[in-house]
């Protein structure tokens, strides 16, 4: 492994690969406050809006696990700019749109840079000394929380006390000062594998991704019994099935399988869709309720940006707790942290019952919500490159993080269902009514017990996966 550059610091590194995840983070939200304004910017119709959402979640998807094993093969440092010029070039095509084809080419780039949140943790295995490596890919791995968190208020704010554009010119100069920083910065990171890319591999999980977010994020508007939504979720299965059996065979595959099999590997991915789903159903329901009019009887009454500002403390929490998850990590075991995350999440729900009547009670949900995601999304990684070997940690890193965006977009399908089934009339328009919400989030709090559940599963044994030769083992307790 190359010696970090002359100068560079931990702690220097740390914020710059922190500052990536959020920033690249932050395009998840970004255009959220305007999306009651889109049809009336871009000159189209709501249900077109909707894709300038799902363009990102999609490109997103397809390709972060590809980038993570660009990663491996040729360094994550490297590939951590390749994936900051689609961003900031993303951020300035939706700068420049007036109408929706252009808008979606740079939501779509935006998505792209997503890969640089698992190639961040990954790198962080490379350039940083043992006892800085906890904390740092915990701080890492809850970049793509903060950012989601804090871009709310933030685009808020920006949307209604100037141009919706500023939003895209503000990410395109924030998104190349921290390519600028990476550059000079972070220590280069070398090959950790061999081999080459596998494009058909590629293109086959792409393909079966975009089947299935689009069957799951768009089933609810084009009907769950419709033939298109019943087609791309057939397709999903049949092509990840085939992608499965070629992934098997070929050499040198994008994703090896066989390692994803081991138990510790595959209880934390399946226990990472599950968390992403607890996770994002809070954010869905909270945002709501505090912009219903009060008149409703439960709705709080807020603006965009009053709702924002309410629920920016939640990312705020995730940042300052996220170090003691990895003590808790460095003490008992990534396996104990994950547990308690998703019972602290459990709790937040919980207790949504008896506080969804006020700001302060939404406020403490979120918070106490967002507490436990801190603690599950910082053991994750730490689980996945305990039991894979060095030379796939991005590939791993960057499927785990798919998982979690799998996760996401059901918990987005399923509320969002729930909400459209329990509704009340509110001046001759549907509204979630209030039975809807607890649902949502009983639901919610029932995923984040399934979640702990899975994790009890989860091998026992503290093991760490021998570095090679002369190199230090950043052994990390699963």
């Amino acid at each position: 492994m190359e010696e970090p550059m002359s100068g560079t610091r931990p702690n220097g590194i740390v914020t710059v690969m922190a500052a990536a995840g959020i920033t690249a983070a932050l395009t998840q939200t970004l255009v959220v406050p305007l999306i009651g304004e889109l049809p009336t910017l871009l000159r189209t119709t709501a249900s077109n809006a909707s894709w300038v959402i799902t363009a990102t979640l999609l490109a997103g998807a397809v390709t972060t696990p590809v980038m993570g094993r660009l990663g491996d093969l040729y360094g994550k440092r490297r590939m951590m700019l390749v994936c900051a010029i689609p961003l900031i070039v993303g951020c300035v095509v939706c700068a420049l749109s007036g109408s929706l084809a252009p808008m979606l080419v740079g939501r779509g780039l935006q998505g792209m840079g997503m890969g640089m949140i698992p190639l961040g943790i990954s790198a962080l295995r490379d350039v940083l000394p043992p006892d800085r490596l906890g904390p740092s890919i915990a701080l890492m791995s809850s970049s793509m929380g903060i950012g989601g968190a804090l871009g709310l208020p933030l685009s808020a704010a920006v949307a209604e006390y100037a141009s919706w554009r500023a939003l895209f010119w503000g990410t395109a100069a924030l998104s190349l000062v921290v390519a600028v920083l990476i550059w000079l910065l972070v220590p280069v990171t070398p090959a950790a594998a061999r081999g080459r890319v596998d494009l058909l591999g590629a293109l086959g999980l792409g393909a079966g991704l975009v089947c299935l977010l689009l069957g799951v994020s768009k089933g609810a508007d084009w009907g769950w019994s419709s033939g298109i939504t019943l087609g791309l979720l057939a397709a999903a299965v049949i092509i990840l099935l085939l992608w499965g059996w070629w992934e098997l065979r070929v050499r040198d595959p994008l994703v090896d399988l066989r390692v994803t099999a081991r138990p510790q590997v595959l209880l934390t991915n399946v226990a990472s869709i599950v968390v992403g789903f607890s996770m994002y159903a809070q954010s869905l329901i909270v945002m709501q309720i505090l912009q219903l009019p009060a008149a409703t009887g439960y709705g709080l009454g807020q603006s965009m940006l009053a709702a924002g500002l309410w629920m920016a403390p939640a990312g705020l929490m995730m940042m300052l707790i996220s170090p003691f998850g990895a003590r808790l990590s460095a003490a008992r075991g990534a396996k104990v942290t994950l547990i308690v995350g998703s019972l602290v999440m459990a709790l937040g729900y919980g207790s949504s019952m008896v506080l969804l009547g006020s700001t302060w009670g939404l406020l403490v949900v979120g918070c106490v919500c967002s507490v436990g995601v801190a603690f599950a999304y910082g053991s994750m990684p730490a689980l996945i490159m305990g039991a894979v070997p060095r030379s796939e940690t991005g590939a791993a890193n960057s499927f785990n993080t798919l998982m979690r965006s799998i996760g996401t977009t059901v918990s987005a399908a399923v509320v969002g269902l729930v909400l459209s089934q329990l509704t009340i009339d509110f001046g001759g328009h549907p509204l979630p009514s209030e039975a809807g919400f607890r649902t949502g989030m009983l639901i919610g709090c029932g995923a984040a017990l399934l979640a702990a559940a899975i994790t009890l599963a989860l091998p026992s044994r503290r093991a760490a996966e021998p570095a090679p030769a002369g190199a230090p083992a950043h052994a990390v307790k699963p």
